[in-house]
């Protein structure tokens, strides 16, 4: 399967490892402790001056940012919503490129992040890993011998490693084959949840394939079963496209073009239809029905600004373009007008 086959199932790829300071109660018990905001404090320095050596961050103290702050880093996911959840003593580090996120607080003292476009375990590994060196080097994490990393929940409890694929499953989703997989995956140890984690739903066909398990396997372990799965599923997700392209003929086009009609010709559009048109556009792209064919080159490169304007139309992020805060009727019309002008931009020709 060439590169470009498997970058049209792969969108991203997060590895999040949690750990925890030896000296200090953790982000559950500081709540509750006298000088917590001085113990927050403290831990927001040290791991601050750490990752200094290693890039620009940008910090955001939790309890100084605005609600709609805190909407646009949920929505770029470079923020949990369980980070809001310890307001009072929570932060986050950002990298220029958003590529790094280090939640600081939240569940564990660290939630470091690493994303990046595409599908490399390793690579991602790699990157966060040497984030996790740094502050290491500094500060004594909580750690046992025989339980390994020590996580506030038991499921992070050994290498608190959380390796994370989203994959763009429309055939399989339209054909109702999704929850077929999902028994093998749990076997696996694996689980399958939607774009924000868990307890979130899938949308745009978007699945996070991520392991649940990290006591009493190693780092190399992980990555390499959640390899081999991602793998298996973006092969039947193909397999499953080739058929629908086969037998899904001059109807399946039309649904696609008809979405790509509505989105550069609608003057309200609201959250939920752009996730399911968009969805379309990918698809179509995918199979070749705009520009080329299959052997478009720039196949991977349109489906990645698809999946940027998916999170630039976000609520908060229309906010953020628009330089203020609006109501529904008012995001809907922006969003109608700016992507249509951003469709158009991207030359999406109809093989017809």
């Amino acid at each position: 399967m060439t590169a470009q086959r498997f970058e049209s199932v792969a969108v991203s790829t997060r590895i999040r490892l949690a750990r925890n300071f030896k000296d200090y109660p953790f982000p559950g018990k500081l709540l509750c402790d006298p000088h917590a905001e001085e113990q927050a404090s403290e831990i927001i320095r040290l791991i601050s001056a750490e990752l200094k050596a290693l890039d620009t961050f940008e910090l955001y103290e939790m309890g100084a940012v605005s609600d709609e702050t805190a909407a646009f880093l949920t929505e770029r996911r470079l923020i949990s919503r369980d980070l809001m959840k310890h307001r009072a003593i929570a932060a986050a580090l950002v990298s220029r490129d958003e590529s790094i996120s280090v939640m600081i607080n939240e569940e564990d003292h660290i939630r470091a992040q690493y994303f990046m476009h595409g599908f490399d375990l390793r690579k991602a590994y790699e990157r966060v890993s040497g984030i996790d060196d740094v502050i290491s080097e500094s500060v004594p994490f909580a750690f046992d011998e025989e339980l390994g990393y020590l996580t506030a929940c038991p499921t992070n409890l050994g290498t608190g490693l959380r390796a994370s694929v989203m994959l763009f499953l429309p055939a399989l989703s339209r054909r109702g084959l999704v929850k077929q997989l999902l028994p093998h995956l749990n076997r696996l140890g694996l689980t399958v949840r939607g774009e924000f984690g868990e307890g979130s739903a899938a949308q745009g066909e978007h699945y996070q394939i991520s392991n649940e398990v990290t006591l009493g396997l190693s780092e190399e372990d992980i990555l390499a079963v959640v390899e081999r799965a991602v793998s298996v599923v973006v092969e039947t997700e193909q397999r499953e496209r080739a058929r629908m392209r086969a037998e899904g003929g001059a109807e399946l086009k039309d649904k696609i073009y008809r979405s790509y009609g509505v989105l550069t010709n609608c003057l309200r559009l609201d959250d939920a239809e752009l996730f399911r048109r968009i969805a379309d556009l990918k698809f179509g792209v995918a199979l070749g029905f705009f520009d080329g064919g299959e052997e478009d080159e720039g196949r991977a490169r349109r489906m990645g600004e698809l999946d940027a304007l998916l999170v630039a139309m976000r609520p908060a992020n229309i906010d953020r373009l628009r330089g203020e805060t609006s109501d529904a009727e008012g995001q809907n019309a922006y969003r109608a007008e700016y992507v249509s002008k951003a469709l158009r931009g991207m030359e999406l020709h109809q093989n017809r």
